[in-house]
Protein backbone atom coordinates (compact mmCIF):
# COMPACT_ATOMS: atom_id res chain seq x y z
CA UNK A 1 0.00 0.00 0.00
CA UNK A 2 1.72 3.16 -1.22
CA UNK A 3 1.50 6.39 0.75
CA UNK A 4 0.65 9.84 -0.61
CA UNK A 5 1.55 13.22 0.90
CA UNK A 6 0.15 16.54 -0.25
CA UNK A 7 1.02 19.88 1.37
CA UNK A 8 0.37 23.52 0.53
CA UNK A 9 -0.93 26.81 1.86
CA UNK A 10 -4.58 26.04 1.05
CA UNK A 11 -5.24 22.71 -0.63
CA UNK A 12 -8.29 22.59 -2.89
CA UNK A 13 -10.84 19.79 -2.42
CA UNK A 14 -10.74 19.07 -6.14
CA UNK A 15 -7.03 18.29 -5.84
CA UNK A 16 -7.76 16.18 -2.75
CA UNK A 17 -10.32 14.19 -4.73
CA UNK A 18 -7.83 13.57 -7.54
CA UNK A 19 -5.18 12.37 -5.07
CA UNK A 20 -7.64 10.02 -3.35
CA UNK A 21 -8.82 8.68 -6.70
CA UNK A 22 -5.25 7.95 -7.77
CA UNK A 23 -4.40 6.35 -4.43
CA UNK A 24 -7.47 4.08 -4.49
CA UNK A 25 -6.52 2.91 -7.96
CA UNK A 26 -3.17 1.65 -6.60
CA UNK A 27 -4.89 -0.75 -4.19
CA UNK A 28 -4.70 -4.30 -5.43
CA UNK A 29 -8.00 -5.45 -3.96
CA UNK A 30 -11.65 -5.53 -5.01
CA UNK A 31 -13.69 -3.04 -3.00
CA UNK A 32 -17.15 -4.44 -2.39
CA UNK A 33 -17.64 -3.03 1.15
CA UNK A 34 -15.77 -0.04 2.60
CA UNK A 35 -15.95 1.48 6.08
CA UNK A 36 -15.16 5.17 6.62
CA UNK A 37 -14.18 6.19 10.17
CA UNK A 38 -14.18 10.00 10.42
CA UNK A 39 -14.38 12.07 13.63
CA UNK A 40 -17.76 13.34 14.82
CA UNK A 41 -19.20 16.85 14.65
CA UNK A 42 -17.04 18.12 17.51
CA UNK A 43 -14.07 18.12 15.11
CA UNK A 44 -15.58 19.89 12.11
CA UNK A 45 -12.38 21.90 11.57
CA UNK A 46 -10.58 18.68 10.66
CA UNK A 47 -12.20 18.88 7.18
CA UNK A 48 -12.77 15.14 7.54
CA UNK A 49 -16.43 15.79 6.73
CA UNK A 50 -15.87 16.94 3.12
CA UNK A 51 -13.24 14.24 2.65
CA UNK A 52 -15.66 11.55 3.85
CA UNK A 53 -18.25 12.91 1.42
CA UNK A 54 -15.76 12.71 -1.45
CA UNK A 55 -14.86 9.14 -0.54
CA UNK A 56 -18.49 8.08 -0.20
CA UNK A 57 -19.11 9.31 -3.73
CA UNK A 58 -15.98 8.05 -5.52
CA UNK A 59 -16.10 4.62 -3.89
CA UNK A 60 -19.44 3.81 -5.51
CA UNK A 61 -20.68 1.27 -6.52
CA UNK A 62 -19.13 -0.33 -3.42
CA UNK A 63 -21.31 -0.46 -0.33
CA UNK A 64 -19.95 2.32 1.90
CA UNK A 65 -20.71 2.65 5.60
CA UNK A 66 -19.71 5.52 7.91
CA UNK A 67 -18.80 4.92 11.56
CA UNK A 68 -18.13 8.28 13.26
CA UNK A 69 -15.40 7.88 15.89
CA UNK A 70 -17.48 9.08 18.82
CA UNK A 71 -15.42 7.77 21.73
CA UNK A 72 -17.58 8.65 24.74
CA UNK A 73 -19.46 11.44 22.94
CA UNK A 74 -23.19 11.30 22.34
CA UNK A 75 -24.25 9.99 18.89
CA UNK A 76 -24.62 12.60 16.17
CA UNK A 77 -28.10 13.74 15.21
CA UNK A 78 -29.21 13.45 11.59
CA UNK A 79 -28.94 17.24 11.28
CA UNK A 80 -25.33 17.10 12.50
CA UNK A 81 -24.51 14.26 10.09
CA UNK A 82 -25.92 16.22 7.17
CA UNK A 83 -24.08 19.39 8.21
CA UNK A 84 -20.72 17.66 8.64
CA UNK A 85 -20.78 14.93 5.99
CA UNK A 86 -23.33 16.25 3.48
CA UNK A 87 -27.06 15.86 2.92
CA UNK A 88 -26.55 13.47 0.00
CA UNK A 89 -25.45 10.57 2.24
CA UNK A 90 -28.50 8.50 3.28
CA UNK A 91 -29.21 7.86 6.99
CA UNK A 92 -28.86 4.09 6.55
CA UNK A 93 -25.18 4.53 5.65
CA UNK A 94 -24.31 5.47 9.24
CA UNK A 95 -23.36 3.27 12.17
CA UNK A 96 -23.45 4.77 15.69
CA UNK A 97 -20.63 3.68 18.02
CA UNK A 98 -21.69 2.79 21.58
CA UNK A 99 -18.53 2.52 23.62
CA UNK A 100 -20.02 0.50 26.46
CA UNK A 101 -21.67 -2.24 24.40
CA UNK A 102 -20.73 -2.39 20.70
CA UNK A 103 -17.19 -3.70 21.02
CA UNK A 104 -15.13 -6.87 20.73
CA UNK A 105 -11.69 -7.60 22.19
CA UNK A 106 -8.70 -7.79 19.87
CA UNK A 107 -5.90 -8.05 22.44
CA UNK A 108 -4.39 -6.86 25.73
CA UNK A 109 -1.46 -4.50 26.25
CA UNK A 110 0.52 -6.10 29.11
CA UNK A 111 1.01 -4.32 32.41
CA UNK A 112 4.78 -4.66 32.11
CA UNK A 113 4.69 -2.56 28.93
CA UNK A 114 2.48 0.09 30.57
CA UNK A 115 4.86 0.20 33.54
CA UNK A 116 7.80 0.71 31.20
CA UNK A 117 6.28 3.54 29.13
CA UNK A 118 4.78 5.28 32.18
CA UNK A 119 8.19 5.31 33.88
CA UNK A 120 6.83 3.17 36.72
CA UNK A 121 3.76 5.29 37.48
CA UNK A 122 1.20 2.63 36.48
CA UNK A 123 1.40 -1.10 35.89
CA UNK A 124 -2.07 -2.17 34.83
CA UNK A 125 -2.80 -4.11 31.66
CA UNK A 126 -5.10 -2.51 29.07
CA UNK A 127 -7.66 -4.53 27.14
CA UNK A 128 -8.11 -3.26 23.58
CA UNK A 129 -11.77 -3.50 22.59
CA UNK A 130 -12.97 -1.86 19.38
CA UNK A 131 -16.26 -1.58 17.55
CA UNK A 132 -17.24 -5.04 16.34
CA UNK A 133 -18.16 -3.72 12.88
CA UNK A 134 -14.46 -3.06 12.28
CA UNK A 135 -13.67 -6.69 13.09
CA UNK A 136 -16.76 -8.55 11.96
CA UNK A 137 -18.29 -6.29 9.30
CA UNK A 138 -16.63 -7.99 6.35
CA UNK A 139 -15.10 -4.78 5.00
CA UNK A 140 -12.51 -4.96 2.23
CA UNK A 141 -11.08 -1.58 3.25
CA UNK A 142 -11.32 0.57 6.40
CA UNK A 143 -10.33 4.23 6.02
CA UNK A 144 -9.66 6.12 9.24
CA UNK A 145 -9.96 9.86 8.55
CA UNK A 146 -9.00 12.65 10.92
CA UNK A 147 -6.92 15.61 11.97
CA UNK A 148 -3.47 15.57 13.53
CA UNK A 149 -3.44 18.37 16.12
CA UNK A 150 -2.07 18.80 19.67
CA UNK A 151 -4.06 16.70 22.14
CA UNK A 152 -4.25 16.60 25.94
CA UNK A 153 -4.36 12.81 26.38
CA UNK A 154 -2.09 11.38 23.69
CA UNK A 155 0.10 14.37 22.71
CA UNK A 156 -0.91 14.57 19.04
CA UNK A 157 -4.38 13.45 17.99
CA UNK A 158 -5.40 10.83 15.46
CA UNK A 159 -3.71 7.92 13.69
CA UNK A 160 -4.40 4.75 15.72
CA UNK A 161 -6.26 6.75 18.38
CA UNK A 162 -9.17 7.15 15.98
CA UNK A 163 -9.68 3.37 16.00
CA UNK A 164 -8.76 2.22 19.52
CA UNK A 165 -10.31 5.17 21.38
CA UNK A 166 -12.67 6.84 18.91
CA UNK A 167 -14.16 3.40 18.19
CA UNK A 168 -12.89 1.83 21.41
CA UNK A 169 -14.37 0.28 24.50
CA UNK A 170 -14.53 1.38 28.10
CA UNK A 171 -11.26 -0.08 29.36
CA UNK A 172 -8.87 1.45 26.83
CA UNK A 173 -10.70 4.78 26.98
CA UNK A 174 -10.54 4.81 30.78
CA UNK A 175 -7.01 3.57 31.20
CA UNK A 176 -5.40 5.54 28.38
CA UNK A 177 -6.94 8.78 29.65
CA UNK A 178 -5.78 8.03 33.20
CA UNK A 179 -2.29 7.16 31.97
CA UNK A 180 -2.01 10.53 30.25
CA UNK A 181 -3.35 12.40 33.29
CA UNK A 182 -1.04 10.71 35.78
CA UNK A 183 2.00 11.15 33.51
CA UNK A 184 1.16 14.86 33.14
CA UNK A 185 -0.40 16.57 30.15
CA UNK A 186 2.21 19.35 30.11
CA UNK A 187 4.86 16.73 29.35
CA UNK A 188 3.05 15.26 26.36
CA UNK A 189 0.85 17.87 24.64
CA UNK A 190 2.13 18.77 21.19
CA UNK A 191 4.57 15.85 21.13
CA UNK A 192 4.51 12.50 19.36
CA UNK A 193 6.06 9.76 21.50
CA UNK A 194 4.02 10.00 24.71
CA UNK A 195 3.28 6.98 26.96
CA UNK A 196 -0.28 6.90 25.62
CA UNK A 197 0.88 7.00 22.02
CA UNK A 198 3.26 4.12 22.73
CA UNK A 199 0.30 2.08 24.01
CA UNK A 200 -1.61 2.86 20.81
CA UNK A 201 1.46 1.95 18.74
CA UNK A 202 1.60 -1.39 20.57
CA UNK A 203 -2.01 -2.02 19.58
CA UNK A 204 -1.28 -1.03 15.96
CA UNK A 205 1.72 -3.32 15.69
CA UNK A 206 0.28 -6.31 17.54
CA UNK A 207 -3.49 -6.26 16.98
CA UNK A 208 -4.32 -4.10 13.94
CA UNK A 209 -1.54 -4.90 11.48
CA UNK A 210 -3.49 -7.57 9.59
CA UNK A 211 -6.62 -5.47 9.13
CA UNK A 212 -7.36 -3.81 5.74
CA UNK A 213 -6.83 -0.44 7.39
CA UNK A 214 -5.36 2.82 6.08
CA UNK A 215 -5.19 6.36 7.42
CA UNK A 216 -6.16 9.65 5.80
CA UNK A 217 -4.74 12.37 8.02
CA UNK A 218 -5.26 16.11 7.73
CA UNK A 219 -3.46 19.15 9.11
CA UNK A 220 -5.55 22.30 9.05
CA UNK A 221 -5.20 25.92 10.08
CA UNK A 222 -8.10 28.25 10.85
CA UNK A 223 -7.87 31.99 10.26
CA UNK A 224 -10.95 33.99 11.11
CA UNK A 225 -13.98 32.14 9.80
CA UNK A 226 -12.04 30.06 7.27
CA UNK A 227 -10.29 26.73 7.77
CA UNK A 228 -7.52 25.83 5.32
CA UNK A 229 -6.23 22.36 4.54
CA UNK A 230 -2.44 22.53 4.88
CA UNK A 231 -1.62 18.85 4.52
CA UNK A 232 -3.11 15.52 3.45
CA UNK A 233 -1.29 12.32 4.44
CA UNK A 234 -2.55 8.98 3.12
CA UNK A 235 -1.23 5.50 3.87
CA UNK A 236 -0.69 2.83 6.48
CA UNK A 237 2.85 3.27 7.79
CA UNK A 238 3.64 5.26 10.93
CA UNK A 239 5.82 7.54 8.82
CA UNK A 240 2.64 9.05 7.36
CA UNK A 241 1.55 10.07 10.88
CA UNK A 242 5.03 11.39 11.72
CA UNK A 243 5.01 13.66 8.69
CA UNK A 244 1.60 15.00 9.72
CA UNK A 245 2.87 15.58 13.28
CA UNK A 246 5.78 17.63 11.97
CA UNK A 247 3.48 19.86 9.91
CA UNK A 248 0.96 20.26 12.74
CA UNK A 249 3.73 21.36 15.09
CA UNK A 250 4.49 24.14 12.58
CA UNK A 251 0.84 25.14 12.05
CA UNK A 252 -0.94 24.48 15.35
CA UNK A 253 1.47 25.52 18.11
CA UNK A 254 1.14 29.14 19.28
CA UNK A 255 4.31 29.70 21.28
CA UNK A 256 4.51 32.77 23.49
CA UNK A 257 7.37 34.67 25.09
CA UNK A 258 5.55 35.60 28.31
CA UNK A 259 2.77 33.95 30.36
CA UNK A 260 -0.75 35.33 29.97
CA UNK A 261 -2.58 36.96 32.87
CA UNK A 262 -6.11 36.77 31.44
CA UNK A 263 -7.36 34.45 28.70
CA UNK A 264 -10.85 34.55 27.17
CA UNK A 265 -12.00 31.49 25.19
CA UNK A 266 -15.19 31.14 23.14
CA UNK A 267 -16.89 27.77 22.66
CA UNK A 268 -19.03 27.39 19.55
CA UNK A 269 -22.44 26.11 20.78
CA UNK A 270 -22.69 23.76 17.77
CA UNK A 271 -19.58 21.89 18.93
CA UNK A 272 -19.38 22.31 22.70
CA UNK A 273 -22.39 21.21 24.75
CA UNK A 274 -20.58 19.83 27.80
CA UNK A 275 -17.58 20.64 29.94
CA UNK A 276 -16.27 17.21 28.89
CA UNK A 277 -15.63 18.83 25.51
CA UNK A 278 -15.51 22.47 26.59
CA UNK A 279 -12.58 21.92 28.91
CA UNK A 280 -10.36 21.97 25.85
CA UNK A 281 -10.31 25.65 26.82
CA UNK A 282 -8.42 24.56 29.94
CA UNK A 283 -6.22 21.87 28.39
CA UNK A 284 -4.99 23.85 25.42
CA UNK A 285 -4.19 27.07 27.32
CA UNK A 286 -2.88 25.92 30.69
CA UNK A 287 0.74 25.92 29.51
CA UNK A 288 0.42 29.61 28.63
CA UNK A 289 -1.45 30.99 31.66
CA UNK A 290 0.48 32.69 34.45
CA UNK A 291 0.28 31.60 38.07
CA UNK A 292 -2.52 33.64 39.61
CA UNK A 293 -4.01 34.35 36.18
CA UNK A 294 -7.57 33.78 35.01
CA UNK A 295 -9.25 31.76 32.26
CA UNK A 296 -12.78 32.85 31.31
CA UNK A 297 -14.71 30.41 29.14
CA UNK A 298 -17.65 31.77 27.13
CA UNK A 299 -19.83 28.68 26.78
CA UNK A 300 -23.31 29.47 25.43
CA UNK A 301 -24.00 25.86 24.43
CA UNK A 302 -22.73 24.05 27.53
CA UNK A 303 -25.64 22.42 29.34
CA UNK A 304 -24.07 19.38 31.03
CA UNK A 305 -20.77 18.13 32.38
CA UNK A 306 -20.36 14.61 30.96
CA UNK A 307 -21.49 13.33 27.58
CA UNK A 308 -22.56 10.11 29.29
CA UNK A 309 -25.12 10.10 32.17
CA UNK A 310 -22.87 8.14 34.53
CA UNK A 311 -19.84 10.33 33.83
CA UNK A 312 -22.00 13.44 34.23
CA UNK A 313 -23.07 12.15 37.65
CA UNK A 314 -19.49 11.48 38.72
CA UNK A 315 -18.31 14.94 37.67
CA UNK A 316 -21.18 16.50 39.59
CA UNK A 317 -20.26 14.40 42.63
CA UNK A 318 -16.51 15.02 42.70
CA UNK A 319 -15.88 18.09 40.58
CA UNK A 320 -12.65 19.39 39.08
CA UNK A 321 -10.34 19.01 42.08
CA UNK A 322 -6.59 19.15 42.49
CA UNK A 323 -4.71 16.23 40.95
CA UNK A 324 -3.68 14.65 44.25
CA UNK A 325 -7.24 14.94 45.61
CA UNK A 326 -8.60 13.12 42.55
CA UNK A 327 -5.99 10.39 42.92
CA UNK A 328 -7.02 9.91 46.56
CA UNK A 329 -10.68 9.80 45.52
CA UNK A 330 -9.87 7.05 43.00
CA UNK A 331 -8.42 4.97 45.83
CA UNK A 332 -11.41 5.58 48.11
CA UNK A 333 -14.39 5.58 45.74
CA UNK A 334 -15.11 2.40 43.72
CA UNK A 335 -17.39 4.28 41.29
CA UNK A 336 -14.53 6.59 40.33
CA UNK A 337 -12.01 3.74 40.17
CA UNK A 338 -14.32 2.01 37.70
CA UNK A 339 -14.48 5.13 35.50
CA UNK A 340 -10.88 6.24 35.17
CA UNK A 341 -11.55 8.38 32.10
CA UNK A 342 -13.80 10.53 34.31
CA UNK A 343 -11.06 10.77 36.93
CA UNK A 344 -8.55 11.73 34.25
CA UNK A 345 -10.92 14.37 32.91
CA UNK A 346 -11.30 15.88 36.39
CA UNK A 347 -7.52 16.18 36.68
CA UNK A 348 -7.25 17.72 33.20
CA UNK A 349 -10.03 20.21 33.90
CA UNK A 350 -8.51 21.60 37.08
CA UNK A 351 -5.81 24.24 37.16
CA UNK A 352 -4.51 22.50 40.30
CA UNK A 353 -4.95 25.82 42.09
CA UNK A 354 -2.52 27.60 39.78
CA UNK A 355 -5.02 29.93 38.06
CA UNK A 356 -8.72 30.79 38.25
CA UNK A 357 -11.23 29.13 35.88
CA UNK A 358 -14.56 30.87 35.25
CA UNK A 359 -17.38 29.43 33.14
CA UNK A 360 -19.83 31.91 31.59
CA UNK A 361 -22.93 29.86 30.75
CA UNK A 362 -26.62 30.08 29.88
CA UNK A 363 -27.89 26.57 30.58
CA UNK A 364 -26.26 25.67 33.90
CA UNK A 365 -27.03 27.33 37.23
CA UNK A 366 -24.54 29.12 39.43
CA UNK A 367 -24.89 26.29 41.95
CA UNK A 368 -24.12 23.64 39.36
CA UNK A 369 -21.01 25.43 38.10
CA UNK A 370 -19.65 26.20 41.55
CA UNK A 371 -20.53 22.66 42.62
CA UNK A 372 -17.80 21.30 40.33
CA UNK A 373 -15.27 23.88 41.61
CA UNK A 374 -15.43 26.38 38.76
CA UNK A 375 -16.26 30.06 39.15
CA UNK A 376 -19.52 31.27 37.60
CA UNK A 377 -20.40 34.21 35.39
CA UNK A 378 -23.72 34.76 33.58
CA UNK A 379 -23.10 34.50 29.85
CA UNK A 380 -24.91 37.75 28.97
CA UNK A 381 -22.92 39.66 31.56
CA UNK A 382 -19.66 38.27 30.20
CA UNK A 383 -20.63 39.25 26.64
CA UNK A 384 -21.46 42.80 27.74
CA UNK A 385 -18.16 43.09 29.56
CA UNK A 386 -15.84 41.54 26.97
CA UNK A 387 -17.76 41.95 23.64
CA UNK A 388 -16.26 38.82 22.02
CA UNK A 389 -17.75 39.71 18.62
CA UNK A 390 -15.36 42.69 18.50
CA UNK A 391 -12.21 40.80 19.53
CA UNK A 392 -9.38 39.49 17.41
CA UNK A 393 -7.59 36.23 18.17
CA UNK A 394 -4.58 37.07 20.29
CA UNK A 395 -3.94 40.13 22.43
CA UNK A 396 -6.71 42.72 22.94
CA UNK A 397 -7.05 45.67 25.31
CA UNK A 398 -10.38 45.89 27.14
CA UNK A 399 -10.89 48.90 29.47
CA UNK A 400 -7.15 49.16 29.94
CA UNK A 401 -6.71 45.43 30.64
CA UNK A 402 -4.86 43.06 28.31
CA UNK A 403 -6.96 40.02 27.40
CA UNK A 404 -5.78 37.17 25.17
CA UNK A 405 -8.70 35.90 23.07
CA UNK A 406 -9.11 32.44 21.49
CA UNK A 407 -12.14 31.81 19.28
CA UNK A 408 -11.79 27.99 19.26
CA UNK A 409 -9.48 26.10 21.63
CA UNK A 410 -9.70 22.86 19.61
CA UNK A 411 -7.57 24.34 16.83
CA UNK A 412 -4.18 24.30 18.53
CA UNK A 413 -2.06 24.56 21.64
CA UNK A 414 -0.95 27.75 23.38
CA UNK A 415 2.23 27.45 25.42
CA UNK A 416 5.42 29.25 26.38
CA UNK A 417 8.38 28.89 24.04
CA UNK A 418 10.47 27.59 26.92
CA UNK A 419 8.32 24.42 26.97
CA UNK A 420 9.30 23.50 23.41
CA UNK A 421 12.53 25.31 22.60
CA UNK A 422 15.62 24.43 24.58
Amino acid sequence: MKSRVLTGDALDMQVVEEVLQEWLQTLEMPLRRVLLVPPDGTRAHSLAGPIANILYRILQPAEVKILPALGTHVPMTQEEKERIFGADIPPEAYIDHRWRTDVTRIGVVPGSFVEEVSEGLLDYSIAVDINREIIEGGFDLILSIGQVVPHEVVGMANYTKNIVVGCGGKEIIDKSHFLGAVYGMEKLMGRDHSPVRKVFDYAEENFLSQMPLAYILTVTETMGEETFLKGLFVGREREVFEQAVSLSQQCNLDLLDQPLQKVLVYLDPREFKSTWLGNKAVYRTRMAIADGGELIILAPGVRMFGEDPEIDRLIRSFGYQHRLDVLEAVKAEPALAENLSAAAHMIHGSSDGRFKITYAVQHLTEGEVKGVHFNYLPYEQACRQYKPQELQNGCNTILGEEVFYISNPALGLWALKEHFIA
